[in-house]
This record gives structure tokens, C-alpha cells and sequence, in this order.
């Protein structure tokens, strides 16, 4: 007979298997030739002034106040206008490889400045919050139809809104619980034998735990360590065969309202984070760095000026990063407005002049290879104005 203790020893175990979602449909097998693709999520709003200076603007200095003093030179980005902050000397050293692009003053069609609400337009790939309760990523996998290429993984405790739509969909997060013991997989099993759902759940678990990458754990790291950690999971994972080929990977503490001046405040160790993290996905991610892009993106930028508490409140138009082996790097993708007063929007932001969906539909079309017609009409509906741009090498 089944009692209590039994349901909650089982319910311990399975949860000692990584955090995984079950497949309702499973994909065919991937190929070590496939192409990657890793989403990073910049959740509260990075500062694209503070990440990617416009030292070469007549009034960025002028602009920015204390915010133009970054404690030590920028990284400067030949030919351009443009810097990279001092803590970026990883994404530095890929775009002088010719593996990252930048791409400024870009953004949502939402205007507004409102955290919740961007993020919702960011993942959902709409126009306006609330209007899609699906994702971009997880349209682009359901778009795949009947004979799936790829599957989807969050390097998360549960499926963002980005990867929701499909069913080939995973999730992992680090467990502190201790590894089952076979015997007490073996007692799972005969305990979910009459009840389909647990049954093919802990299969599923079993077999994701099986695949090369997954197996091997990270412990429970905190802080900036955690984000090391996941990115080189993710990394690792998406270089198994088989394996998933799409990857979420999340990054919060971006919303800088006070002390972004500060040489050692949360905008300069998220960059320093943000950079470790990144160079140690290209590491673990090997030799399919080569066939991998990663997009790097923010719910919305600040304002152009420091407020009164040495920060920068809610703004529009910020920067995002695209990088990886497959990117024809080494350049800026900008359409630069310019920081004097006249010239941001509402007299206070950088304005937007490249939609952010331009970028995400150059990176499906051509990398993922989802066809227009679904991303038009079913992945970024409402884009049919919005003109690719294609961030990889010819």
C-alpha cells in the first residue's frame, strides 16, 4: 500500500533529479552540427550608456555627468564612436576576434517604463503587455512543426515566459539535495508503475540525466558564482550530442536608480559578472562555439542624465550584444540619434532607432532557420514592417 511516507520519500527523490519539464513530443536526435542558440535576459534594465559609452558624442560627457568617469579608460571600439566599459575586457577581446557585434540605441516598440510590462513585451515578442501569453523562443520551437529540430532548455527553476508555446521544453537549476540512491529510483518506479504521467516523468528524468552534460552537477553556488555556474552548464549542455540546442540564462540587478557611480556599485559587478559569465559559456560551449550565437538583451535602457541619487531612472532606447563564432562581429550596428536634449526621445532617453525584433528575426531566419512566413505571421506577429537584420557571417 502506498501512504504518506512513501508519496513523500518519492516526491524527495524525483526532486534530487535535476528540475527538468517532460516532453510531450520528443525531437529527433541532434546532430553535433547543429546550430546553437543561447538567449541571455538582462532583467531591470541595463544602462546601454553605462555598458557601451558613446565617448566619441559631442555631449556624452556633458550628458552623463559622473556617469562619464568610469574609474579607468574604456575599452574602445575602433573605427566607431563607441566603447565597451572597462569591466567587459572578455566581450572586448571577442570583438577584436571578430565575435561580437553591438548593437545601440535599440528597444521595444513599448514605450513605456514600466519593469513587469517591458519584460512581458521582451519574452512574449509583441507589441504591447499582455497580449501574448506565449514566447518568441517558445513559438520559434512549436514552429518547427512535426518533425522538431530542436529542444529548449532554462537554465531556471521554472519555463520564462521566452520559452512557453512549445512542449520541447526543459528546465535545470542546481539541486543541494542528495543524489538517489538506484535502489530507491528502483522503488520509484515500481510506485509510478500504475500511474502514467509520474511514470513517464521519471523516465524522462532518467534519460535527461543519462545525456552527456547533464549528469555532472555544479553544487548549490551563490552570488556571482551561480552565474558562472549556469553559463558553463548551459554551455556544456548545448555541446552534448544529443542535447538541447536553445538556451535561456537569466541575470538580474540591472535597475541602477542609486549609486551607479559608484566604481564598485551593482552596474560595474554585473558588467564584471556579466562578462565572466560570458566568456566561460564560450569556453565550455568548445568546439560548437563555432556554429553558436548568443543574444544579449535588456527589458529597456536609462535615462541619458544621473538623477539626484548618483543613479539613472527608467528610460527607452539601450544596447544589446550579439555574439558567438557564427557572428560576423567586429562592428557596431547603430543608427546613432545622438544624446544632446533635443535630440532624446521625450527629452530625457536615448531614443530608439533600431526595434530590437530586427535583430531576433535575422537570428531565427537565418541561424535557426525558421521560416519568415511563421515569423511573421506566428513567432513576432506584427513585424511585417520590421526589416531583418542578420548578425552572421556570409
Amino acid at each position: 500500500m502506498t501512504n504518506r511516507r512513501h508519496i513523500l520519500s518519492a516526491s524527495a527523490a524525483l526532486a534530487a533529479l535535476p528540475a527538468q519539464l517532460v516532453f510531450a513530443q520528443a525531437p529527433r536526435a541532434s546532430a553535433p552540427d547543429d546550430p546553437r542558440f543561447v538567449f541571455v535576459l538582462l532583467r531591470g534594465g541595463m544602462d546601454g550608456l553605462g555598458a557601451v559609452p558613446a565617448i566619441g558624442d559631442a555631449d556624452f560627457a556633458s550628458a552623463r555627468g559622473a556617469l562619464a568617469d568610469f574609474g579607468a579608460a574604456p575599452l574602445a571600439l575602433p573605427g566607431t564612436p563607441f566603447a565597451l566599459h572597462p569591466h567587459l575586457a572578455s566581450l572586448h577581446a571577442m570583438y577584436q576576434r571578430g565575435e561580437l557585434a553591438v548593437v545601440h540605441a535599440t528597444g521595444l516598440a513599448y514605450r513605456e517604463r514600466s519593469h513587469f510590462d517591458a519584460q512581458k513585451v521582451l519574452e512574449s515578442g509583441g507589441t504591447r503587455p499582455y497580449e501574448l501569453a506565449t514566447g518568441w523562443l517558445g513559438r520559434s520551437l512549436a514552429a518547427q512543426g512535426q518533425a522538431p529540430r530542436f529542444s529548449g532548455l532554462a537554465l531556471t527553476t521554472a519555463v520564462p515566459l521566452v520559452l512557453r508555446g512549445s512542449e520541447r521544453v526543459d528546465t535545470w537549476a542546481p539541486s543541494a539535495l542528495p543524489e538517489p540512491t538506484p535502489d530507491l529510483v528502483a522503488r520509484l518506479e515500481m510506485l509510478y508503475a500504475g500511474d502514467s504521467g509520474l511514470r513517464e516523468a521519471l523516465a524522462r528524468a532518467k534519460g535527461l540525466r543519462e545525456q552527456p552534460g547533464m549528469n555532472a552537477g555544479v553544487g548549490n553556488p551563490q552570488g556571482r558564482n551561480a552565474v558562472l555556474a549556469l553559463a558553463r552548464k548551459a554551455g556544456e549542455m548545448l555541446a552534448a550530442s544529443p542535447g538541447p540546442r536553445i538556451a535561456v540564462l537569466e541575470l538580474g540587478g540591472w535597475d541602477t536608480h542609486a549609486n551607479q557611480a559608484n566604481l564598485n556599485g551593482a552596474l560595474a559587478n554585473n558588467l564584471r559578472t556579466l562578462d565572466a559569465g560570458l566568456a566561460a559559456l564560450r569556453e565550455s560551449l568548445g568546439t560548437a562555439w563555432s556554429r553558436s550565437v548568443v543574444l544579449v538583451a535588456t527589458e529597456f535602457g536609462r535615462e541619458v542624465a544621473i538623477n539626484g541619487t548618483l543613479g539613472t531612472d527608467h528610460g527607452t532606447g539601450g544596447a544589446a550584444f550579439v555574439l558567438g563564432g557564427a557572428v560576423a562581429g567586429g562592428r557596431v550596428i547603430a543608427d546613432w540619434p545622438g544624446l544632446g536634449k533635443a535630440q532624446r526621445f521625450e527629452g530625457r532617453d536615448l531614443r530608439v532607432t533600431t526595434d530590437l525584433r530586427a535583430l531576433m528575426k535575422g537570428v531565427l531566419a537565418d541561424h535557426l532557420k525558421i521560416a519568415t512566413s511563421a515569423i511573421e505571421r506566428t513567432v513576432l506577429p506584427g513585424s511585417g514592417d520590421v526589416r531583418p537584420i542578420t548578425p552572421l557571417r556570409s
